[in-house]
This record gives structure tokens, sequence and C-alpha cells, in this order.
């Protein structure tokens, strides 16, 4: 008779090469990925959380990916790239503020230039303000928007300039692109907006095969994640 497991530990469910407890399998061997986001913001807990940046970086790198670990914070790029490093991986510092747009093709140049090419781009960069429509200002309207969505459409247009064929561009939206809750129109709308963006990037990377994708994942255990639940202890409810 089939039951339901009795234990919660996530752990029983991932790979042991996920886990690091194994080396990787070489799938992304050779391959050169530029992870921006790839820091972690602080958080002041006992057990932190791992954030999703530092571990696509991380992750990558177990699978024999070069990387690039960007983020506007140099100091969360270069403890990534460290943690790669100590488990023999190879990683590069970069800082960026995705606001500046005019910053963002010499970034991706750079990148190109570290590893010898440019085969992947994960946009992992986002942010909240957590306003609901009536209290919600031009100001911090346009400011999710320049984040969350200009920069990966600009850095989309750099990356497809240099990527080889065959390459991937992947978009870290949110199940709230699909299941918004009203209370964060800004960060929703924001969201579905990655989704459909990411459409036009694999439309626009057809001829020389370069994909674009996006994925929402739901609720996760990350310091944003805690961040949010803080701010709304129910949101677990909304998670199918």
């Amino acid at each position: 008779m089939n039951t339901a497991p009795t234990e919660t530990d996530p752990t029983r469910s991932m790979h042991p090469e996920t886990l690091g407890r194994v080396p990787g399998r070489g799938r992304l061997q050779g391959r050169r990925v530029l992870v921006i986001g790839a820091g972690q913001r602080v958080i002041l807990e006992e057990s932190p959380p791992v954030g999703n940046g530092r571990a696509i970086s991380l992750l990558f790198a177990r699978e024999g990916a070069q990387v690039v670990c960007a983020d506007i914070s140099e100091d969360a790029a270069r403890q990534t790239a460290e943690a790669v490093r100590e488990e023999g991986g190879t990683a590069f510092v970069e800082v960026i503020d995705v606001n500046d747009a005019a910053a963002i093709a010499p970034l991706v140049q750079r990148a190109h230039k570290l590893m010898g090419g440019l085969d992947g781009l994960v946009l992992n960069v986002g942010i909240s303000h957590g306003l609901p429509l009536d209290q919600l200002t031009v100001e911090a309207w346009d400011k999710e928007y320049s984040v969350n969505v200009r920069s990966h459409m600009v850095f989309a247009q750099a990356a497809l300039e240099v990527m080889a064929p065959g390459g991937s561009i992947v978009l870290m939206s949110s199940l709230a692109s699909l299941r918004n809750s009203s209370r964060n129109p800004a960060y929703e709308s924001s969201k579905a907006a990655q989704v459909s963006l990411a459409r036009s990037i694999a439309v626009a990377g057809e001829s020389k095969g370069i994909r674009g994708n996006s994925i929402q994942p739901g609720l996760m255990d990350t310091p944003m994640g805690r961040d949010a639940t803080r701010r709304r202890p129910n949101r677990a409810m909304a998670v199918p």
C-alpha cells in the first residue's frame, strides 16, 4: 500500500550531484555562463538559506561550466566565486548595477573575453517594493520595471550579439507571473513581462539555435523569500 512520506527533508528528492556529495557528471563541461545576480543578500540568521544566484553558479560549476559571477555587490559576487573555486571550479567576478543600461553591453563583452566565449546567460535579478496598487508610486513602478524587465531586454540584446550557436538565455521569473495576489502589482506584472520577453528572445535567437526560456519558481527558501514571508506570513497558502 502506498502511503504519504513521513519525512519532509527536501534533500531526499535531490540528486547527490546537486547536493555536492558526489562529483558532477560533466553535463556543462566546457560551457561558459554569465550569471547576473550571482551574489547573495546578507541575512542574519543562524542557518541562512542559499540564494538562487549563488546556487545556480555553484551547480553550473559542479557540472563543468566556467562562470562569471556578476552582482551589484562586489563582496557578494566575490563570495560566490570563492565558493565555486573552493570546489575546484573556475569563476570570475564582475560588478554591475543593472539600472545602468549603458553598463550592460560592456559587461557582456568582458564576460565573453574572460571565458573565451559565451554559451549561457542567467538573469536572476529582481526587486520588489511590496506595494499594493493604492500605495504604488510612479517612481517605485519605474524602478521595479528598470531592474526586472528593462535590464533583461538589454542583456538579451547584448548576449545575442556574441553568444555561441546553441546557447541559452534564462530569465528567472516567478509563480507570481501566473497567480498574482493583487497585492504587489508592479512585481507581479513585471514577472509576467519576463515570460513574454523570453518568448521574444527565443524568436530572436532562433536562427543561431539560441534558446530563450523563463522559469517560474514557487515558494523558495531564499533570503528574498524569507523577507517576503516576514512581510506576509500567509503567502505560502497561495502555493498550489
